[in-house]
């Protein structure tokens, strides 16, 4: 089991269990990030931190403060997948980082489709990540 991701030009697979999306906020500029496993039925969170607060970014009322952070557990289950705006417009697009893997993928820098996060079988030892350009 390993994370796909699909850009308009290229396809990712990275052979992962788990990861860690981080984005600041396009309007607040606030951080979030949201923790991820792997799992057989998608992509299950496991825990979600927002730096701060803001207008349509209240934490839920199980949030706990740590380091400047609201830090909670969403209650959803697995997702098939995630797709992931790419505006260009956030200055920084989306950050996908795992202790598996020795350096994070910046995404969405640009303007672009929307690009797709969703779990698929990944060649390679833990840690590997595979480029595949489209067309």
């Amino acid at each position: 089991m390993g994370l796909c991701i699909l850009t308009a030009s290229k396809t990712i697979s990275l052979a992962i269990t788990a990861f860690t999306l981080s984005w600041m906020h396009s309007v607040e500029h606030t951080g979030w990030q949201e923790d991820y496993h792997i799992v057989p039925d998608g992509l299950k969170i496991v825990e979600a931190r927002v730096k701060g607060g803001g207008a349509g970014m209240e934490p839920p009322p199980d949030a706990i403060l740590k380091n400047d952070w609201w830090v909670y557990t969403p209650h959803l289950g697995a997702l098939p997948e995630l797709n992931l705006a790419a505006s260009g417009a956030t200055g920084g697009g989306w950050h996908v980082c795992s202790p598996q893997m020795k350096d994070c993928l910046d995404l969405g820098e640009q303007a672009q489709a929307a690009i797709k996060v969703r779990p698929c079988d990944a060649e390679g030892p833990e840690g590997t990540v595979t480029t595949h350009n489209h067309g």
